[in-house]
């Protein structure tokens, strides 16, 4: 019988990281559940429980590197070698440019871009000794398209890119057995859109269509677990990035005239509400955001990627059919 796999979460409170920490325990695996808020990894830690998994709970700052690195070893303290580390923390500001603080920059930076920097190094050097193991990263069509009034955001994703791209580089140069994966994600219902810092003058929506965390977690395991470079979960995520790969200019002018409104529901903002960009804001909040009515559970284009090697064996059967046919009757 094999061993529970001994895995690795950051942002697991809630949304993506909550939903993949279920998936996860699903598996009966050892999770290491990192986040900032103690309340949401308490109620994760639990719910891995009753599946029959088990959780370690290690409330931190993705941005402290030392913390980061301290958490990966008492994980391994606990429950042995890393087999998969998650990096999926994030922070956003909803807001113009011109009105972004620079602090705010910092801070996003910090992050949702160098806590991946951290988590992949605190992986690696457990790992890389050992020659196995997988890193994934979670990325987001905003990796590849920037959108209006998520500057420090899809800066920090495409930086997370990048990073994704020198690394992957750098294993193959040496030969490693060590995977890394980024998982490009479309608009999910997370509680993210009622927690983040916002200047919009009404209250932010993921742009639709929208898809919920459910099958963000069920990508990342699968993804986990694949020889995949990169994964881009459901169509709207690949029709941006390949939008923007052939007319980006396009992509510009039509978000400058719908990008806007797109990200907001006809409902006032409270300027003054708490948010989440310096402390977690306190209780359990669940994998889900507040749009459950107007989310889907499943997406068709992800599982079709996952079949991918099948389905182009099957284009190649056909193609190859046709052409012989073809030549038969030009005989």
């Amino acid at each position: 019988m094999e061993s529970p796999e001994v895995v690795v979460i950051t942002g697991a409170s809630a949304g993506v990281g909550r939903a993949t920490a279920q998936a996860f325990g699903k598996r009966k695996a050892k999770v290491g559940l990192i986040a900032r808020g103690r309340d949401g990894l308490e109620a994760a830690k639990r719910e891995i429980e009753l599946s029959g998994g088990e959780a370690l709970v290690l409330p931190l700052d993705v941005s402290d590197h030392d913390a980061v690195d301290r958490a990966a070893s008492e994980v391994e303290r606990a429950f042995g070698p890393i087999d998969i580390w998650i990096n999926n923390a994030m922070l956003s500001v909803f807001s113009p440019i011109m009105e972004m603080e620079p602090d705010e920059y910092r801070r996003v930076t910090e992050v949702t871009y160098l806590g991946y920097v951290w988590g992949t190094l605190a992986a690696l050097r457990r790992m890389k000794p050992r020659d196995r193991g997988a890193i994934v990263q979670v990325g987001s069509a905003l990796a590849y398209r920037g959108i209006p009034l998520q500057s420090a955001y899809c800066a920090a994703k495409h930086a997370v890119q990048g990073f994704h791209d020198s690394l992957r580089c750098e294993l193959i140069h040496d030969k490693s057995n060590v995977r890394v994966v980024m998982v490009q994600m479309p608009a999910l219902n997370t509680p993210q859109f009622r927690w983040v810092k916002s200047r919009l003058p009404r209250k932010a929506q993921p742009v639709p269509p929208i898809f919920q965390p459910e099958v963000a977690a069920e990508a990342i395991v699968w993804a986990a677990h694949s020889k995949r470079r990169e994964l881009n979960v459901g169509w709207p995520t690949t029709k941006a990035i390949i939008g923007n790969n052939f007319v980006p200019g396009l992509a510009d002018r039509y978000l400058a005239k719908f990008g806007y409104d797109a990200q907001m529901i006809d409902e006032q903002e409270d300027p003054n509400r708490p948010n989440n960009l310096w402390e977690p804001l306190p209780g359990d909040h669940g994998a889900h955001g507040v749009f459950d009515d107007r989310a889907v559970d499943r997406s068709i284009e992800l599982e079709l990627n996952k079949q991918r090697p099948w389905i182009l064996a099957a284009a190649a059967i056909v193609g190859l059919a046709t052409v012989v046919s073809i030549l038969r009757t030009s005989r």
